[in-house]
């Protein structure tokens, strides 16, 4: 590891910096990631944010996102800019695997690697960490990165503001989960007051559906919703043909998990969604049951104790049973 002060002194002077997050990026991702980067280009570092895989379109108002380079769609650029690196920021994940092929790349370069994350059990893969489970998002950890850090809260203009608070916003659920405490909000106030406009934010982010997404959310309200009440658990399952069918893009799925929750005395709320090469499980809990035990334990994933994400080899059908045979196992917690 390297002190503050190394780092500092590294950052001083213009680098090569490339900035990454986790696969299929949301909105602290993404905004962490571009909330970093238009910091770092006023100090006249030469910057690029590299995401592993595409991100949805509701994001795609992000101040400089079409200066994103997409692995998936640019693998040889990507790697020579990992390659020319001094130092690679690596945001809103905290094991290399959540980057996919991108994350070898990295272990295998001699850049200095910042790792900013909020998750449990980190990889040992970084240089300088900013890590705190308690904080709201990988947002939250920037903005104190930038501020207290580095000490350059002059240098959070209205673009810095605009992607941190985005961040912010998306991964506290528009600030109704735990994590959005008393200084959670005061930083919100702050970027307010630095030009975020948290109304037009919200709108882009929130009311900025297509016609399939809204069409595919009804179906999966009207039709695939199976409520367990021995288990105060609900359970949303979309498989490979229905994405086909209503045209299903990146980030279409975002969220609709949160619908399930939402019903008068669940507790747990399941989406299972068939892809092309996994199954792939997004879980959300109430109070204090622990939906990342359950993807950790069972499903080779992890993530929040209220949101946590996960995935399966084997097929839909049997990842499907597999959940609901676990539920016994947390019965009590789960009708307290």
């Amino acid at each position: 590891m390297i002190s503050k002060s190394d780092l500092k002194a590294l950052l001083a002077t213009p680098q090569k910096i490339v900035i990454t997050t986790h696969h299929k990026p949301d909105g602290d991702a993404m905004g962490s990631s571009l909330g970093l980067y238009c910091y770092l280009i006023q100090k006249g570092h030469h910057v690029t944010v590299i995401t592993p895989t595409d991100y949805p379109d509701f994001l795609h108002w992000m101040p400089y996102h079409t200066s994103v380079v997409i692995y998936t769609e640019e693998q040889a650029k990507a790697q020579q800019l990992v390659a020319e690196a001094a130092l690679i920021f690596c945001l809103d994940f905290n094991t290399l695997s959540r980057i996919n092929e991108l994350g070898e790349c990295i272990r295998n370069t001699d850049a200095v690697k910042v790792m900013i994350d909020h998750h449990l059990d980190p990889e040992d893969f970084d240089d300088f960490r900013h890590w705190d489970i308690n904080a709201c998002a990988a947002a939250q950890l920037v903005y104190d990165f930038i501020v207290n850090v580095l000490e350059d809260e002059s240098y959070v203009n209205k673009e810095v503001a605009t992607c941190l608070y985005t961040g912010i916003m998306t991964d506290s659920g528009s600030f109704r989960f735990p994590s959005a405490t008393s200084d959670v909000y005061r930083i919100a106030a702050c970027l307010i007051d630095k030009g975020a406009e948290h109304w037009r934010i919200h709108q882009l982010v929130y009311d900025n559906s297509s016609e399939n997404r809204i069409r595919f959310l009804g179906h999966c309200l009207s039709h695939k919703l199976e409520i367990l009440r021995d288990f105060n658990t609900a359970l949303i399952t979309v498989d490979k043909d229905e994405l086909v069918k209503f045209d299903v893009q990146t980030g279409d799925t975002e969220g609709i998990v949160n619908y399930a929750l939402s019903i008068n005395g669940i507790k747990l709320a399941a989406f299972i969604v068939e892809r092309k090469d996994k199954v792939k499980l997004s879980l959300r809990s109430t109070g204090d049951f622990p939906a990342n035990e359950i993807c950790k334990k069972y499903f080779n994933g992890g993530g929040h104790r209220n949101a946590a994400g996960g995935q399966s080899d084997t097929n839909f059908e049997d990842t499907i049973q597999q959940f609901k045979a676990i539920l016994p196992e947390y019965k009590v917690q789960l009708l307290q």
